[in-house]
């Protein structure tokens, strides 16, 4: 891990996160788009839990391909659009991250690029 975990007992609070990263300096960075759970084909499960695997998947295969994993994620952002789906995509999110601990942000938002989208995952990387 490149970066340290800033800790002031807030996050804790709320789910497996941290309420501050601080990266060590010269490291090489990874910004991601914003990352739904559409296939390169064009297919998109309708239920929260299917785009969330999805979307996690792509994020993963993107910190792979920069030779990065999700013990390099410095920040994590999710935006939802249902505020019923937290606790179904907090399990995905749980299953993907494990006990890497990136400062995180969730949001609920009336709706994303298009409508069918459920949620969008983005996040920074950073590795030497």
């Amino acid at each position: 891990m490149h970066h340290t975990i800033v800790d002031i007992g807030v996050a804790r609070q709320i789910a497996n996160y941290s309420d501050a990263v601080e990266v060590r300096p010269n490291l090489r960075w990874l910004y991601t788009s914003g990352t739904p759970g559409l296939s390169a084909d064009g297919d998109l499960p309708r239920d929260i839990t299917g785009q969330a695997e999805r979307a996690w998947e792509h994020v993963i295969r993107m910190l792979e391909k920069a030779d990065m994993t999700v013990r390099d994620i410095v920040k994590a952002t999710h935006y939802l659009t249902r505020s019923e789906d937290i606790p179904a995509y907090g399990k995905v999110r749980t299953r993907f991250l494990g006990d890497a601990r990136p400062a995180s942000m969730l949001l609920i938002v009336p709706q994303l690029v298009r409508a069918e989208f459920l949620l969008e995952i983005e996040i920074i990387a950073a590795k030497a």
